[in-house]
């Protein structure tokens, strides 16, 4: 039996509010990544960042699952995933969120192994049947990392981003569970 939570890079571990928090702030220092998991870049201070991730915290329902990203090469904090369930169990169905911080992490296949994780939890131990994603058309090394995972597209809001002066679509991705079963190993 596989460790759920072991991957070939990664490894899911427990969400800590004030970690993250004090990570994000120095990740937050590079625009780029806030810009690609949000249209509007910010800064943010430490303190407002560990009270953003211990509100998540605090406001979690047995619908949210958070999970840290950590490097199986020295244990090292690479970034955030989660699963919020939605339609109150009934749909069978999560929306997944996912960030990795430091630029130099990047295009390793991190974020490929820990989604691949996180999507073995969602329909091995809390029995989805669907995984959805939406992602900025300006992101194309995230929209990789997701088909990679096995995400297909599955639509589009045209227009609906103002970036760098033009207007980008947000794309929505998804798997089903049979679709996952059938390319997992």
């Amino acid at each position: 039996m596989k460790d759920i939570f072991t991957g070939n890079l990664v490894r899911l571990a427990a969400f800590d509010p004030e970690e993250l928090g004090k990570a994000y702030t120095t990740w937050n220092r590079d625009s780029e990544l806030d810009r690609l998991q949000s249209p509007l870049a910010r800064l943010h201070s430490a303190k407002s960042g560990i009270e953003f991730f211990k509100k998540i915290t605090e406001e979690a329902t047995p619908a949210h699952h958070l999970f840290a990203i950590r490097a199986l090469e020295d244990d090292r904090l690479l970034g955030d995933i989660g699963l919020d369930v939605i339609n109150n169990w009934s749909g069978r169905d999560a929306f997944v969120g996912i960030g990795l911080g430091n630029r130099s992490d990047w295009g390793k296949g991190y974020g490929t192994d820990a989604m691949k994780l996180a999507l073995r939890f969602a329909f091995t131990e809390i029995n989805l049947n669907r995984v959805t994603l939406g992602v900025f058309e300006y992101n194309p090394r995230a929209i990789r990392s997701y088909e990679k995972a096995g995400f297909r597209h599955e639509g589009q809001t045209r227009g609906a981003l103002l970036h760098d002066g033009k207007r980008w679509d947000i794309l929505t991705m998804g798997i089903l569970r049979e679709e996952w079963y059938s390319n997992e190993p």
